[in-house]
């Protein structure tokens, strides 16, 4: 969440990559060895309209060496599916986000958030993921799946997919959009195992044909499994898939399968320690200017804000709102333009909510919340899943300036939130001054390191151990080996 106001957001963030398919060339094409399409010149268009809102929604383009080594990797291995005639064709960006994501979309546009890069622990890994996601593209996956009605742009797309996650194709729809955007754990879910599993199987080929070592695809989806798993423990969540998105693979079959994929005496390069010396440095994390998430614990230092989520919930921290995810309900912080009326200002939160159904709370109760005046109402409403309760809670944050959240939960469940609601309050100059920014740092192992000693190192109170180990795709037998580089993060 930027230090600026911001709007309730109409992209999606997904956990493990967010693709986009738009019309592209044919799969039989696409995973023909030597066979070069050119992409479309209507793919160009779309592609260059949607990439400054992407850009805008995902913290903006890492700038300088470490942006510039991923592009390179990045267009070698967009190369390889025949989707251009050239590396120029592609457009590789390396965003500035925390959240562990890559994509691709038509025109030959390719995107992996920082955080992501920051797990990987090679260069045959950075390439299985963006050959990942450029093989959803060349299989025009997200084409297979959408409706004809919002076939016409690649926002459309985007914001279909997102709708239909949870509520369905209900006239509720664009509520889902709203409230489940940012950071949404959601949308790659709705690709059919067939279609991950080809997506994999085309990143494994064009790692191949570039010359890395095809088992990279196995290692990096056993890492962002075990990083998943290791967030669900920090937050006190489950990362059990819920039934509504059981067609996406479990992590473990996806390792099993891209491994075998990989043949049993796979040849290729790793370039493991050129890609450790240029990813040395990188941003890990929130950064503070976007606002931080500790655990269940959101702080902002621009704002002076921070609140935190209830037990059993998780929070997910993007460019222009946080979002607020668990098993019983799910929500998002965000802003809107405000006059200084709360009550108006939650009526208008809740108008903007839906398209095609009218939103209007019987009252709006006001409220002072830590010394902060606040307001809040509450719609029932039903939906192609059921009854659903949907609650705006906003607060008055200066003359000119208000934040709220919705919440949307099953009926008579969004009590839920009220511990969230009611934790919200100004920090003060201190606490602000004491947001830090954390880093990658990557180190020589000494003789007498061990995995404890540098696990100390870590810029992290709980489990540091435990995230040295996943950060590295170690585990507790590991033996370290002196003169040997591993990846630490630091303050």
């Amino acid at each position: 969440m930027t230090n600026r106001p911001f709007r309730a957001v109409l992209l999606a963030a997904g956990a493990s990559g967010l693709v986009l398919a738009g019309p592209a060339v044919p799969t039989s094409r696409a995973g023909a060895q030597g066979t070069v399409a050119t992409i479309s010149a209507s793919d160009k268009a779309e592609g260059a309209k949607a990439n400054p809102q992407l850009l805008a929604e995902f913290g903006g383009a890492v700038t300088g060496p470490q942006a510039t080594y991923v592009e390179n990797v990045g267009k070698t291995i967009a190369f390889q599916s025949g989707l251009g005639n050239a590396r120029s064709d592609f457009t590789v960006t390396l965003l500035n986000s925390p959240v562990n994501n890559a994509f691709a979309i038509p025109g030959g546009y390719v995107y992996v958030t920082r955080q992501l890069v920051a797990l990987m622990n090679n260069e045959a890994e950075l390439a299985g993921v963006l050959g990942h996601e450029v093989g959803h593209v060349a299989a025009r996956h997200a084409a297979k799946r959408e409706s004809a009605a919002t076939r016409n742009t690649i926002l459309g797309v985007l914001g279909s997919m997102l709708a239909g996650a949870v509520l369905g194709n209900s006239a509720l729809g664009q509520l889902g959009q709203k409230i489940f955007s940012t950071g949404s754990q959601l949308l790659t879910l709705k690709y059919s195992r067939g279609q991950e599993s080809e997506a994999d199987s085309l990143g494994v080929t064009y790692l191949r044909r570039a010359g890395y070592d095809p088992r990279a695809m196995g290692s990096v989806l056993r890492s962002l499994a075990q990083q998943t798993a290791l967030d669900a423990q920090l937050t006190g969540t489950t990362d059990k898939v819920p039934e509504w998105a059981s067609t996406h693979p479990d992590p473990a079959s996806r390792v099993t399968a891209a491994l075998a994929l990989a043949g049993s005496n796979p040849r290729g390069m790793t370039n493991r320690d050129t890609f450790l010396t240029r990813v040395d440095g990188l941003t890990y994390g929130e950064d503070p200017k976007q606002g931080v998430v500790d655990g269940r614990k959101f702080i902002h230092p621009g704002y002076r804000m921070t609140f935190q989520a209830p037990q059993g919930f998780y929070l997910v921290n993007g460019t222009r709102a946080v979002s607020i995810s668990g098993q019983s309900g799910k929500g998002e912080l965000a802003s809107a333009a405000y006059s200084g009326n709360l009550d108006a200002y939650v009526r208008a939160v809740f108008a903007g909510l839906s398209d095609q159904q009218r939103l209007v709370p019987d009252s709006v109760r006001t409220t002072t919340v830590n010394g902060i005046p606040a307001a809040y109402g509450v719609v029932r409403t039903n939906t192609g899943d059921g009854t659903r309760d949907i609650v705006v809670f906003a607060y008055a944050w200066g003359p000119s300036q208000a934040f709220h959240f919705t919440t949307i939960s099953e009926a008579g469940q969004a009590a839920a939130f009220d511990p969230m609601f009611s934790s919200m309050r100004r920090i003060t100059i201190g606490e602000a001054g004491a947001v830090r920014t954390r880093r990658l740092a990557v180190v020589t192992v000494k003789k007498d390191d061990t995995l404890q000693s540098l696990a100390r190192r870590m810029a992290y109170d709980d489990r540091p151990l435990d995230r040295f180990l996943v950060l590295n795709g170690f585990d507790a037998a590991t033996r370290l080996a002196p003169g040997s580089r591993v990846k630490l993060i630091v303050y």
